[in-house]
């Protein structure tokens, strides 16, 4: 059993990447015996009871990661545990230190408020509303071609 699964969106390009990267890292580092576990939390089927009640729009307003033991690490918490179990854990390690921790969880903030708008995608009421069938597909994506 992993001992951290990430929820992560999976369209987000960068999010992508960065799971990627992990998961490579990951099995070069223990092979069949991963410490990772990976949930895109972009399909529909994306069910929050199967991930300790964590829902959608939590999930992708903020990165969350789901310890064996069933604690919830959420945003630098959550890549430094899995930096860690891949032997990168010294990349989030100065995150620790208090200056540099407020200054990188300020950061992470940021970039989590402003990602979907970076990325171009709709801001995160309009995909909960399309999710939840409050609104059709065709409107969101008629919002992105407008100018």
């Amino acid at each position: 059993m992993p001992e951290l699964t990430l929820l992560y969106d999976g369209g987000c390009p960068l999010c992508r990447r960065e799971v990627n990267t992990l998961e490579r890292r990951d099995h070069a580092r223990h092979g069949t015996a991963r410490r990772l576990a990976f949930v895109d939390i972009d399909p529909s089927t994306y069910d929050p009871a199967a991930h300790q009640g964590v829902t959608y729009a939590q999930a992708m307003g903020r990165i969350h990661g789901l310890q064996a033991d069933g604690t919830v690490l959420r945003d630098l918490a959550a890549f430094r545990r899995a930096y860690e179990l891949v032997g990168w854990g010294w990349l989030y390690a100065p995150t620790r230190w208090p200056l540099v921790g407020a200054l990188a969880e300020a950061a992470y903030g940021l970039w989590a408020r402003w990602r979907l708008r970076l990325t171009g995608r709709p801001s995160l009421d309009q995909l909960c509303a399309v999710r939840a069938g409050a609104c059709d597909r065709d409107a969101v994506d008629a919002l992105l071609t407008e100018g």
